[in-house]
């Protein structure tokens, strides 16, 4: 990120990163820690959409396009709409 983050919004990005891993995975591999960097190169604009806005919207519409666009998925816009609330959700109850 090359800044260091205000403890708030650090701990906003280690729970995005978790969520991402976790609860998103639209490749089924969180059953295991062997790959557990696969998602954090979308953890930094989810992230930066998250402390933008109120809105799941723009967090759902980017995990939409990465999991169709760039790994070639079909599109699972439910599910990444409730991955991008769980991400807001986060947010406002860590209070930014």
């Amino acid at each position: 990120m090359g800044k260091k983050l205000p403890p708030e919004q650090l701990e906003l990005y280690k729970r995005i990163d978790e969520i991402l891993f976790y609860k998103w995975d639209p490749i089924g591999i969180s059953d295991g820690d062997w790959a557990r960097d696969e998602y954090q190169s979308y953890l930094p604009r989810v992230f930066a959409y998250a402390l933008e806005s109120d809105s799941a919207e723009p967090i759902a519409k980017y995990l939409g396009v990465v999991s169709t666009q760039s790994m070639g998925l079909s599109a699972a816009p439910e599910h990444d709409l409730k991955i991008a609330q769980m991400s807001i959700e986060v947010k406002v109850g860590l209070g930014l």
